[in-house]
């Protein structure tokens, strides 16, 4: 899909409108909602409210050359923010798709038109476009796809560039969706390393790839224990982004979970879902898209990302329960659980991140299913050794309309995490085990300022939205790629 922004309507298939709930604003084009007194009329009928994403098609309006003009509702004027044209646009979008509309106005009234609004629609826009039927043999593009979104709006050509960032921030997020959605067949370590290379050059990142005999050389025990069971060998990408004139030393480091697929090892998964255990890499195809969108927003701090992948398979040579790992901090691991396998390879990966330099450490991983029990499936778990760096994240997070939520660190925690026969074991117990996770990364990120999110339960969606299609979210980023714009007040 193209998106672009003009200051005037141009004929497309189909123009839009925002109206607000009866006592607001009546429209975001104030001119269109006086023709023939037609939004009177369907606030009448009963068939448009204004509701949030609720929307009503008229077909050949008179005065206007679209064929179709789509009614979409704002909900309540006051509370109007960049999440909720993000979805309008996506809902938009999807609302259209196989009744042949190819282009697509979206008219906004002036004070709707800022860098921020302007941005959102475009992400909304691509993200809705976006649909994981990459391996049906009949995907029926071609009917299905939208190939034009415009942003119309006066002096809307002021915030061409706005739009040109939600573009680029919106291919990055479905960047990581196609990874997500490939099957594990398909992606494999290797490829996964293959793919985040052929990134690399096309956008001028630097990229190194550590494969066995590098891990082993430094002692990566943790991330090289869960790896052993499965043919497919395990990596270790490190994508490098510099700015020209960087602002100071800070270097920000992104940490991606890369389990491309997770059996749980000898502590083997059930059967009942286990085929969406190729979303386990959903932390590293985060970090790797978010590194595509850095790569062309041009940041001015150096900006690092680090992805341990390997496949957790079940084989003769498969780590055992109880088998104990030294990892690359040096510290010893007792593996109660060969199914907590994320937080060991991260451990590895952050302990490698520091020794390079990290100044800052940002990871998200599937890690937990006990975090859809804390949060369910609407925000991000956030965990920190650090609340300044947290704090900036929130604040991104928010830009960029992913919803993330503190979850607590307290001393008491680290008590569930205790082993007779090494320093620490991989899992906690029943209890807090979102957090005793988090807390076993921690003894690995100590003193670096850390924050790790857990995006086992927003990573992926079982049911379409509206506005997003079935399948992986793409979630974590739009807060990376903010947070290392903001930080360099590239924003």
């Amino acid at each position: 899909m193209k998106v672009s922004i003009a200051n005037e309507l141009t004929e497309v298939d189909a123009l839009a409108v925002i109206c607000f709930e009866a006592g607001d604003q009546a429209t975001s084009d104030p001119e269109l909602a006086r023709q023939d007194g037609w939004l009177a009329e369907l606030r009448a009928s009963g068939e448009f409210t204004g509701k949030l994403y609720e929307a009503v098609t008229l077909y050949r309006p008179q005065g206007i050359s679209a064929k179709r003009l789509i009614v979409i509702g704002g909900g309540k004027q006051g509370t109007f923010s960049p999440v909720e044209l993000r979805r309008i646009a996506g809902v938009l979008v999807r609302s259209v798709r196989g009744k042949g509309v190819k282009s697509i106005a979206l008219s906004l009234d002036q004070k709707y038109v800022s860098s921020g609004l302007t941005a959102a629609a475009a992400e909304g826009a691509l993200l809705a476009n976006w649909e994981p039927d990459r391996y049906k043999s009949e995907p029926k593009k071609n009917e299905m796809r939208v190939d034009f979104f415009t942003v119309v709006g006066e002096n809307a050509a002021a915030t061409a560039e706005a739009l040109d960032k939600g573009r680029i921030i919106a291919e990055g997020q479905n960047f990581a969706r196609d990874l997500v959605n490939e099957p594990g067949n398909k992606l494999t370590p290797a490829v996964l390393a293959e793919q985040a290379r052929g990134m690399a050059a096309a956008r001028g990142l630097e990229c190194e790839v550590l494969d066995s005999d590098a891990m082993e050389t430094l002692g990566m025990g943790a991330l090289l224990g869960v790896a052993q069971g499965s043919t497919n060998p395990p990596f270790l990408i490190v994508l490098k982004y510099r700015p020209e004139k960087a602002m100071g030393s800070e270097h920000l480091t992104l940490v991606g979970k890369g389990v491309t697929f997770d059996t749980g090892g000898v502590s083997i998964k059930s059967a009942d879902g286990m085929e969406k255990m190729k979303y386990d890499m959903a932390g590293a195809a985060a970090a790797i898209g978010a590194m595509q969108a850095i790569a062309q927003l041009k940041p001015a701090i150096s900006v690092t990302a680090y992805v341990p992948t390997v496949e957790n398979a079940v084989g003769g040579n498969a780590q055992r329960p109880g088998d104990i790992v030294t990892t690359l901090s040096g510290k010893t691991v007792e593996v109660l659980n060969t199914d907590a396998e994320g937080r060991l390879i991260l451990a590895d990966a952050i302990t490698y991140a520091k020794r390079n330099g990290a100044t800052h450490i940002v990871d998200a991983a599937t890690l937990t299913g006990a975090i859809a029990i804390a949060l369910g499936h609407y925000n991000v778990g956030a965990f920190t050794n650090n609340q300044a760096l947290l704090d900036k994240l929130l604040k991104a997070a928010g830009v960029a309309g992913e919803k993330v939520w503190q979850l607590p660190m307290d001393d008491e925690y680290k008590d569930y995490l205790k082993s007779v026969f090494a320093d620490l074991p991989n899992v906690g117990g029943r209890y807090g085990g979102a957090i005793t996770a988090a807390w076993f990364l921690k003894e690995f990120a100590d003193p670096t300022p850390w924050v790790h999110l857990d995006i086992a339960s927003t990573a992926w969606l079982d049911d379409a939205k509206p506005w997003l299609a079935k399948g992986p979210s793409g979630v974590a980023v739009r807060s990376f790629v903010e947070l290392a714009c903001a930080w360099s007040g590239a924003n």
